[in-house]
Protein backbone atom coordinates (compact mmCIF):
# COMPACT_ATOMS: atom_id res chain seq x y z
CA UNK A 1 0.00 0.00 0.00
CA UNK A 2 3.14 2.12 0.71
CA UNK A 3 4.32 1.78 -3.34
CA UNK A 4 0.89 2.46 -4.19
CA UNK A 5 0.61 5.78 -2.25
CA UNK A 6 3.73 6.62 -3.41
CA UNK A 7 2.80 6.34 -7.26
CA UNK A 8 0.07 8.25 -6.80
CA UNK A 9 1.58 10.89 -5.08
CA UNK A 10 4.38 11.07 -7.81
CA UNK A 11 1.98 10.31 -10.70
CA UNK A 12 -0.16 13.64 -8.89
CA UNK A 13 3.10 15.59 -9.18
CA UNK A 14 3.64 15.08 -12.50
CA UNK A 15 0.47 16.38 -13.84
CA UNK A 16 0.94 19.27 -11.56
CA UNK A 17 4.28 20.00 -12.69
CA UNK A 18 2.96 18.97 -16.52
CA UNK A 19 -0.17 21.88 -15.87
CA UNK A 20 1.91 23.95 -14.35
CA UNK A 21 3.98 24.12 -17.56
CA UNK A 22 1.11 24.39 -19.96
CA UNK A 23 -0.69 27.39 -17.66
CA UNK A 24 3.23 28.98 -18.21
CA UNK A 25 2.89 28.63 -21.92
CA UNK A 26 -0.26 29.84 -21.84
CA UNK A 27 0.94 32.86 -19.43
CA UNK A 28 3.59 33.62 -21.77
CA UNK A 29 1.43 33.78 -25.11
CA UNK A 30 -0.42 36.10 -23.09
CA UNK A 31 2.33 38.36 -21.98
CA UNK A 32 4.03 38.76 -25.49
CA UNK A 33 0.00 39.32 -26.81
CA UNK A 34 0.19 42.18 -24.13
CA UNK A 35 3.77 43.13 -25.27
CA UNK A 36 2.77 43.30 -29.18
CA UNK A 37 -0.59 45.61 -27.79
CA UNK A 38 1.94 47.65 -25.73
CA UNK A 39 4.18 48.62 -28.48
CA UNK A 40 1.38 49.07 -30.95
CA UNK A 41 0.25 51.73 -28.10
CA UNK A 42 3.47 53.40 -27.93
CA UNK A 43 3.91 53.18 -31.48
CA UNK A 44 0.27 55.33 -31.93
CA UNK A 45 0.83 57.49 -29.29
CA UNK A 46 4.57 58.47 -31.04
CA UNK A 47 2.36 59.28 -34.12
CA UNK A 48 -0.16 61.40 -32.10
CA UNK A 49 2.76 63.18 -30.21
CA UNK A 50 4.60 63.65 -33.91
CA UNK A 51 1.64 64.82 -35.44
CA UNK A 52 0.82 67.49 -32.48
CA UNK A 53 4.56 68.52 -32.33
CA UNK A 54 4.07 69.34 -36.10
CA UNK A 55 1.36 70.94 -35.72
CA UNK A 56 2.36 73.18 -32.67
CA UNK A 57 5.64 73.89 -34.58
CA UNK A 58 3.61 74.67 -38.01
CA UNK A 59 1.65 77.17 -36.01
CA UNK A 60 4.50 78.89 -34.00
CA UNK A 61 6.25 79.11 -37.34
CA UNK A 62 3.58 80.98 -38.97
CA UNK A 63 3.07 83.33 -36.10
CA UNK A 64 7.09 83.77 -36.76
CA UNK A 65 6.93 84.09 -40.32
CA UNK A 66 3.89 86.67 -40.25
CA UNK A 67 5.68 88.86 -37.51
CA UNK A 68 8.84 89.28 -39.71
CA UNK A 69 7.13 89.55 -42.64
CA UNK A 70 5.32 92.46 -41.41
CA UNK A 71 8.17 94.10 -40.53
CA UNK A 72 10.47 93.01 -43.50
CA UNK A 73 9.86 95.67 -45.83
CA UNK A 74 10.85 98.78 -43.48
CA UNK A 75 13.81 96.85 -42.21
CA UNK A 76 14.97 96.23 -45.76
CA UNK A 77 14.27 99.70 -46.60
CA UNK A 78 16.33 100.85 -43.91
CA UNK A 79 19.54 98.84 -45.20
CA UNK A 80 19.36 100.28 -48.09
CA UNK A 81 17.33 97.28 -50.11
CA UNK A 82 14.28 98.56 -52.13
CA UNK A 83 11.26 96.33 -52.20
CA UNK A 84 8.46 96.69 -54.75
CA UNK A 85 6.77 92.85 -53.84
CA UNK A 86 6.61 90.47 -51.02
CA UNK A 87 6.26 86.47 -51.67
CA UNK A 88 5.82 83.96 -48.68
CA UNK A 89 6.00 80.19 -48.75
CA UNK A 90 7.04 79.68 -52.27
CA UNK A 91 8.63 76.12 -53.38
CA UNK A 92 9.53 73.96 -55.98
CA UNK A 93 10.93 70.65 -56.95
CA UNK A 94 14.42 70.71 -58.95
CA UNK A 95 16.05 67.33 -59.78
CA UNK A 96 13.30 65.73 -57.35
CA UNK A 97 14.64 67.76 -54.61
CA UNK A 98 11.86 70.04 -52.88
CA UNK A 99 13.25 73.72 -52.27
CA UNK A 100 11.04 75.76 -49.72
CA UNK A 101 11.84 79.50 -49.02
CA UNK A 102 9.49 80.91 -46.80
CA UNK A 103 9.55 85.03 -47.71
CA UNK A 104 10.94 86.60 -50.72
CA UNK A 105 11.62 90.30 -50.89
CA UNK A 106 11.72 91.33 -54.61
CA UNK A 107 12.81 94.91 -56.57
CA UNK A 108 14.00 95.18 -60.21
CA UNK A 109 17.48 94.48 -59.63
CA UNK A 110 17.44 92.20 -55.79
CA UNK A 111 16.19 89.02 -54.09
CA UNK A 112 16.43 88.69 -50.62
CA UNK A 113 15.44 85.46 -49.52
CA UNK A 114 14.33 85.00 -45.54
CA UNK A 115 14.82 81.58 -43.97
CA UNK A 116 12.12 81.86 -41.02
CA UNK A 117 13.24 79.42 -37.77
CA UNK A 118 11.56 79.73 -34.12
CA UNK A 119 14.97 78.54 -33.03
CA UNK A 120 17.88 78.95 -35.05
CA UNK A 121 20.40 76.99 -35.06
CA UNK A 122 24.32 76.67 -36.76
CA UNK A 123 22.92 73.71 -38.90
CA UNK A 124 19.94 75.23 -40.11
CA UNK A 125 22.06 78.62 -41.57
CA UNK A 126 24.22 75.99 -43.15
CA UNK A 127 21.06 74.23 -44.91
CA UNK A 128 19.91 77.69 -45.82
CA UNK A 129 23.10 78.62 -47.20
CA UNK A 130 22.81 75.39 -49.58
CA UNK A 131 19.58 76.30 -50.33
CA UNK A 132 20.80 79.48 -51.79
CA UNK A 133 22.77 78.16 -53.66
CA UNK A 134 19.93 76.79 -55.90
CA UNK A 135 17.43 79.55 -55.70
CA UNK A 136 18.41 80.89 -59.48
CA UNK A 137 17.71 77.30 -60.57
CA UNK A 138 15.11 76.83 -59.17
CA UNK A 139 13.67 80.11 -59.70
CA UNK A 140 15.15 81.45 -63.18
CA UNK A 141 13.06 84.58 -63.33
CA UNK A 142 15.56 85.89 -61.07
CA UNK A 143 18.53 84.76 -62.96
CA UNK A 144 19.74 88.25 -63.52
CA UNK A 145 19.33 89.68 -59.92
CA UNK A 146 21.04 90.17 -56.96
CA UNK A 147 20.22 87.49 -54.41
CA UNK A 148 21.00 88.18 -50.47
CA UNK A 149 20.00 85.77 -47.68
CA UNK A 150 18.06 86.68 -44.46
CA UNK A 151 17.94 84.26 -41.51
CA UNK A 152 15.23 85.70 -39.09
CA UNK A 153 14.03 83.30 -35.56
CA UNK A 154 12.75 84.17 -32.51
CA UNK A 155 15.65 82.42 -30.38
CA UNK A 156 19.20 81.06 -31.86
CA UNK A 157 21.27 78.60 -30.60
CA UNK A 158 24.88 77.87 -30.74
CA UNK A 159 25.92 81.36 -32.01
CA UNK A 160 23.88 80.99 -34.86
CA UNK A 161 22.68 85.09 -34.94
CA UNK A 162 26.81 85.94 -35.27
CA UNK A 163 27.56 82.81 -37.21
CA UNK A 164 24.81 84.11 -40.02
CA UNK A 165 26.35 87.71 -39.70
CA UNK A 166 30.10 86.11 -40.69
CA UNK A 167 28.07 83.81 -43.61
CA UNK A 168 26.61 87.61 -44.95
CA UNK A 169 23.16 87.01 -44.03
CA UNK A 170 20.87 89.67 -43.01
CA UNK A 171 20.26 88.55 -39.39
CA UNK A 172 16.48 89.53 -37.93
CA UNK A 173 15.30 88.22 -34.72
CA UNK A 174 11.58 88.84 -33.83
CA UNK A 175 10.74 89.98 -30.61
CA UNK A 176 7.47 90.94 -29.24
CA UNK A 177 5.34 92.42 -31.33
CA UNK A 178 7.56 93.51 -34.31
CA UNK A 179 11.38 92.59 -35.77
CA UNK A 180 14.21 94.21 -36.36
CA UNK A 181 17.54 93.29 -37.91
CA UNK A 182 20.75 93.10 -35.64
CA UNK A 183 23.47 92.82 -38.06
CA UNK A 184 26.60 95.85 -37.15
CA UNK A 185 25.56 99.06 -38.80
CA UNK A 186 29.07 98.37 -41.22
CA UNK A 187 27.22 95.14 -42.45
CA UNK A 188 27.64 94.57 -45.93
CA UNK A 189 25.56 91.55 -47.57
CA UNK A 190 27.00 88.74 -49.33
CA UNK A 191 25.71 88.21 -52.74
CA UNK A 192 24.61 84.48 -53.21
CA UNK A 193 23.97 82.11 -56.28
Amino acid sequence: MAKAVKKATLDDAWEIIRQLGEAQKETDRQIKEMAKETDRQIEENKKRIRYLDNLFTGQWGKLIESLVRGDLVKLLQERGVQVNRLAQVTSDEIDGKEYEYDLIAINGSEVVVVEVKTTLSVKDVDHFIEKLQHFKKVFPEYKDRKIFGAVAYLKANEGAGKNSEKKGLFVIRATGNSASITNSSKFQPKVFA
